[in-house]
């Protein structure tokens, strides 16, 4: 079992930049596929990207590629979100989460292990 704890969030301006930080309990985080989802307010959880234990990653494409990078850190236990070029549109809860499947699943069933979120306001 892993519990996920993230930080990073807060208040930027548009076209600034977060790094989002989750932070993993447990001795095998290496092994854990690990994702960010995001949850704006009346809107269904959107996956944002997804790495696995060898560093293979996917992104959702449409709207992030190119402005979204996530990265691990194996030692620390923990995985990133570089977030640039936000947009008012970005302001959301991000959201941590982990599985042990190898899939790179970009839905949130595919995930057993969820943090509590961080919040990102973005003005315009």
């Amino acid at each position: 079992q892993v519990q996920l704890v993230e930080s990073g969030g807060g208040l930027v301006q548009s076209g600034g930049s977060l790094r989002l930080s989750c932070a993993a309990s447990g001795r095998t985080f290496s092994r854990y596929t690990m994702a960010w989802f995001r949850q704006a307010p009346g809107k269904e959880r959107e996956f944002v990207a997804a790495i696995s234990w060898i560093g293979t990653t996917t992104y959702n494409a449409d709207s992030m590629k190119g402005r979204f990078t996530i990265s691990r850190d194996n030692a620390k236990n923990t995985v990133y979100l570089q977030m640039n070029s936000l947009k008012p549109e970005d302001a959301a809860v991000y959201y941590c989460a982990a599985d042990l499947r190898v899939a790179l699943s970009t839905t949130p069933v595919g995930y057993q292990y969820w943090g509590q979120g961080t919040q990102v306001t973005v003005s315009s």
